[in-house]
Order: C-alpha cells, then sequence, then structure tokens
C-alpha cells in the first residue's frame, strides 16, 4: 500500500491562539480562496514555491551563485541587484537555485510528508501542550488534501489528540460533513455575506460556504464552531454586512464569532512570491471600529470576540 503524503508548507509549535491550551498549527498547502489581504499566500498552490527574501541576499557583495545554478535562466543581476524572471521560475521542480544559495535569501516553501512524519512532530510537541491542547489544521486549505487530512485525523483520534480546524469551508458538502465529524473544534471564514462582492475579494462565491456551515449546524456535530471574520476596511466592516451576519448566525442558532483586525503581516510574503500586496497601504484596524462591530454583535446575544480574545 502507497502511503500518502500532504503538502505543508509550515508548522507552527506553542501556539495559544489557534484553539483551546497550548497547540501545533499545519499549514496545508493549497486554498481554493485568493484574497486579497491574504496573509499566507505561499499557501495558495498545491505544489513547492520558490520564496526570494531580498534583504538577505548578498549579491551587493559579489554572490552570484544562484544565477550560475538556475537551470531556466531565470535569474539575473542587474546594478547589483537579483532579480528573478517568475514566469520560468514557475516550471521549477529542483530548486537548484536554493542549494547554491548560503545566505537563505532564495528557500524553498513547502514539505512533503507523510503521515508517520507528520505524527512524529505532533507526538514530540505533546509534552508541551497541557491538558487541553493539541493540533490545529489549517492553510491555505486543508480540505483540499482530504485524503491526507483523514489518514492524520484517524490517527490522532487513536492517540486521543484533541483536534481543530481553520478552514474556508468551501468544499464538497459531504467532504466537509465526513471531515467535520472527526474535528473537536472549528473556526470557519465568513469573509462577507454577500455573494457578489465576496467573489470580487476572494475569487470565489460564497453560497458554498454559507451553506457547508449551514449544514454542520443542522448535523450531529458535538463540537464547538466559532465564526470568523477579517475586518477589511470599506469591504466587510459595514452595518450592512455585519448586519446581515448576525442575522444568518441567528437564523442558524450560532452565537459566537471572532473578528480580526486587518493587518499588513502578509507584505512581505507577498514580495518574497514576486506579487505585489493589493493592501500594503492600508492601515490596521482602528480599535474603535472593532469596538463598533463588536457591540453589533453583543446587543444580538452573539459572543463576539476581538483578535486573541477568544475564550477557550
Amino acid at each position: 500500500m502507497i502511503e500518502k503524503k500532504g503538502l505543508l508548507f509550515d508548522i507552527q509549535s506553542y501556539s495559544v491562539h489557534d484553539g483551546p491550551g497550548c497547540r501545533t498549527i499545519c499549514f496545508f498547502s493549497g486554498c481554493p480562496l485568493q484574497c486579497d489581504w491574504c496573509a499566507n499566500p505561499e499557501g495558495w498552490t498545491y505544489k513547492q514555491k520558490l520564496m526570494f527574501a531580498k534583504n538577505k541576499c548578498k549579491a551587493t557583495k559579489g554572490c552570484t551563485r544562484c544565477i550560475n545554478a538556475c537551470p531556466y535562466d531565470a535569474i539575473h543581476l542587474s546594478d547589483e541587484q537579483i532579480s528573478i524572471d517568475w514566469n520560468l521560475c514557475n516550471n521549477c521542480k529542483t530548486f537548484d537555485c536554493t542549494k547554491a544559495c548560503y545566505h537563505e535569501a532564495l528557500k524553498i516553501c513547502g514539505n512533503w510528508y507523510t503521515s508517520a512524519d507528520l505524527m512524529k512532530v505532533l507526538s514530540r510537541d505533546r509534552q508541551y501542550w497541557g491538558e487541553k491542547g493539541g493540533v490545529t489544521f489549517s492553510g491555505g486549505e486543508a480540505f483540499l488534501q482530504k485524503e491526507f487530512l483523514l489518514e492524520i485525523l484517524k490517527l490522532c483520534k487513536e492517540k486521543y489528540i484533541h483536534t481543530a480546524i481553520e478552514t474556508t469551508a468551501y468544499t464538497d458538502p459531504n467532504t466537509f460533513l465526513q471531515v467535520m465529524d472527526q474535528i473537536d473544534f472549528a473556526f470557519i471564514d465568513v469573509k462577507h455575506m454577500d455573494r457578489e462582492k465576496h467573489k470580487k475579494k476572494t475569487g470565489v462565491y460564497n453560497d458554498l460556504i454559507l451553506k457547508n456551515i449551514e449544514n454542520l449546524s443542522h448535523s450531529s456535530w458535538k463540537g464547538r464552531l466559532v465564526l470568523r471574520m477579517p475586518v477589511i476596511r470599506s469591504f466587510n466592516d459595514t452595518d450592512e454586512n455585519i448586519h446581515a451576519t448576525v442575522q444568518f448566525m441567528k437564523r442558524l442558532g450560532l452565537f459566537e464569532i471572532n473578528i480580526l483586525p486587518f493587518h499588513r503581516l502578509g507584505d512581505s510574503k507577498w514580495s518574497q512570491l514576486g506579487k505585489i500586496y493589493p493592501y500594503r497601504k492600508e492601515e490596521a484596524t482602528p480599535p474603535e471600529k472593532l469596538n463598533i462591530i463588536q457591540d453589533i454583535f453583543l446587543n444580538n446575544d452573539i459572543a463576539c470576540y476581538i483578535g486573541s480574545d477568544t475564550s477557550f
């Protein structure tokens, strides 16, 4: 039997904001959404990617090893600065330039794991989780690697490991409920209640997302669900959208939401992937705006947590 493999672009230990207790977060590669404000654009594709950190590059000191190492002639030197032809680079599968770079300016994003590999990481971290901790599957979107995810979830249940997920819920409804049946805690994003506006900023309509949330609320699932909304100015922070979200939640009997202030932490990652961050000039969400949104939810008997203040 061929052992399944999953592609993860990061694993972070000792997180205390992505589910109960102390947790290990597994970031799965591949995402059906491409949000303009995304903080993890390296997780969009289900393939290993090259990332270039210009601040670590030593081309100004004469280092050009990567240029000779590239088999596609995608790396060039101009005015003592390295530039990359990303159209050529994206065809690469060997990443020879990363092996030639001694300064970690060029690195591969994404590593393949078997279920045994990943369970070794979780077993290593388990001693630090405490009584309530466990593993959180994030991304990207973990549902895009359904078979690998289900295999890991099965092993986690056998080891009595608490499981959580951070998801867009943009997946086939049968797949969604099948996976959620193995999940103890979930953050599900609601970017916008209007389908056209949702598609404009994320690349997909929200129908499937809202349907999966509705199906989950009507199922026999015993886990805990907290909806989550990144607050993006002039997109989803309007009274109209907030009240529409309230009505959606009340109709389904949902009573917890986590609103996240916008930040520009993804800017450097966009740059390292050769992309321009659409929100590079956007300021962080003002606290007073978050408080106004929180009050709307609270006044409708919905618990609303700001940022990392989610009650676990």
